[in-house]
């Protein structure tokens, strides 16, 4: 029987799992990731780091399935978009990766707007600090002698498929975040390249997400008994493979990704980009299709930080909370803790705690960054819609999806229903064995990303979402209101 493996190189943790044929999990691995953040606005990792993580769980997995491991004939790859991997000649990293959430890059972002007022159409979205090119830029000032040593520039995932292929290779959806790629043409832009004194040299070869992208190196096939003939497919960013995973692959579908960050996602059949709503419309990991997305730099990962800052486990957080929510906190949060993407472009953005008395318990504190996350989304909704793409309903993917409480303040603050799957916390990584099925079959794509069966349906609350209503508008007032103080900090 022909098994799959995905992987997705997240911010937190290495996933691995393993597919069958009827596209059952058997078997998955999880090692945990650490973030480095030596500077304000920095976050990096190593990339070796990934490496070990993901060896740690394909030896995890080899042992616990045994067989089933041994019939893997297509492996995929998913991973944090945008990360700057910046190999030498002999394609070793020069210095720790340089992460999504890294906001040092802020101003060489604003000067590439500027000086290249024509280029942000073609790329989908304006350069903001997170992405791959205002990172380079800003290498070129601050660390001259590294940028001159650079001979490749990579993504978190195809690091992993340097070390499975040997070859420097990557995907439209993942290139897609870079602010090199001309989203149209599928193709790096010369124009983008010059901007940030690259070219097409330093770059990856470019496939679609469902094509292989090249075969085991022998030491690989060696290392985990694996066939020597084992595709590699080209695979995807995390936004667009979780996209893949969940069956939303035609025009108009749309989900909410609850995960370290957030993102709002709707498929498109065209290139339709919004850079003035600073909504980012890049390449699907399928070809012919694209998507539009908000992306927020703060999701489940502000609730894991709360639940630390509280030294309190989170499913007990949760249902204490749970137990006594009756409607919307009294205590605001604005969960900006690693700044923010869509609709502010604010790298100095920060979280706050607004609402605060002597009766405060920890539970009206849990409660306001739920809603804190969720009204971030309202603002993404409201971007989406600027860039003409109504959001009726959306299903939900990510670790935050397992919790139903949570999934039932998303569907009041958005007002619109919400679609909770079996193993939607699997999004990218599922979504990756999916690409390597259809790069090692051959299979049509709709034959294979069909959409998991429902959990349930999560309906909005009519009482609550008019009682959210008001707080949206506050929490939109609050930041208006600090944004200066962010700015002079």
């Amino acid at each position: 029987m022909a098994h799959y493996l995905g992987i997705d190189v997240g911010t937190s943790a290495a996933k691995v799992i393993l597919v069958d044929e009827w596209q059952a999990v058997v078997a998955e691995a999880d090692v945990p990731l650490q973030v480095s953040r030596p500077q304000d606005l920095w976050s990096e990792q190593d990339p070796e780091a990934w490496w070990k993580a993901v060896q740690a769980a394909l030896d995890q997995l080899r042992v616990t399935t045994g067989a089933a491991f041994a019939d893997v004939r297509g492996i995929g790859l998913s991973g944090q978009m945008h990360g700057a991997v910046l190999l030498d000649a002999a394609n070793r990293p020069l210095r720790p990766a340089i992460l999504w959430n890294d906001g040092r890059s802020y101003r060489e972002a604003q000067e590439l707007g500027t000086n290249n007022p024509g280029l942000s159409r073609a790329m989908g979205v304006i350069p903001m600090p997170g992405f791959t090119a205002p990172k380079l830029a800003w290498l070129a000032r601050h660390e001259p002698e590294t940028f001159r040593a650079v001979r490749k520039v990579i993504l978190p995932k195809d690091y992993i498929r340097l070390k499975l292929i040997g070859d420097v290779v990557t995907d439209m959806s993942d290139a897609a975040g870079t602010w090199w790629l001309d989203e149209a043409r599928r193709d790096w832009s010369d124009a983008a390249l010059a901007a940030t004194g690259l070219t097409r040299d330093h770059m990856a070869s470019l496939v679609e997400g469902s094509q292989a992208s090249g075969t085991l190196r022998p030491e690989i096939v060696q290392q985990w008994g694996l066939c020597s003939d084992v595709v590699v497919a080209g695979g995807g960013g995390d936004a667009a493979t979780g996209a893949v995973g969940l069956g939303a692959i035609e025009d108009g579908s749309a989900f909410i990704s609850l995960g370290t960050s957030g993102q709002l996602f709707v498929t498109t059949r065209d290139f339709s980009p919004a850079p003035e709503a600073l909504v980012h419309s890049f390449c699907h990991a399928l070809p012919g299709r694209w998507f539009q997305m908000a992306a927020m730099l703060n999701g489940a990962s502000c609730l894991a930080w709360a639940a630390n800052l509280l030294k309190r486990d989170i499913g007990e957080l949760l249902r204490e909370t749970e137990a006594v929510y009756r409607k919307p906190s009294d205590v605001l949060f604005l969960p900006y803790l690693a700044g923010e993407r869509t609709p502010h472009n604010d790298p100095h953005a920060r979280g706050v705690f607004f609402g605060l008395s002597p009766n405060t318990q920890q539970t009206d504190l849990a409660q306001a960054v739920l809603e804190g996350v969720a009204y971030s989304f309202a603002d993404a909704k409201l971007a989406l819609e600027q860039a003409g793409t109504p959001l009726p309903q959306a299903g939900i993917i990510g670790g935050g999806s397992k919790s139903r409480f949570w999934t039932r303040i998303f569907a009041s603050v958005l007002n619109i229903p919400i679609t909770r799957y079996h193993g939607s916390d699997k999004g990218p990584a599922f979504g990756a064995a999916r690409l390597a099925r259809l790069a090692t079959t051959g299979e049509a794509q709709e034959d294979v990303c069909t959409a998991p069966s429902v959990l349930e349906a999560v309906e909005p609350d009519p009482q609550l979402a008019e009682l959210y209503s008001p707080r949206i508008e506050l929490f939109r007032s609050l930041y208006r209101a600090l944004k200066p103080e962010f700015a002079r900090s």
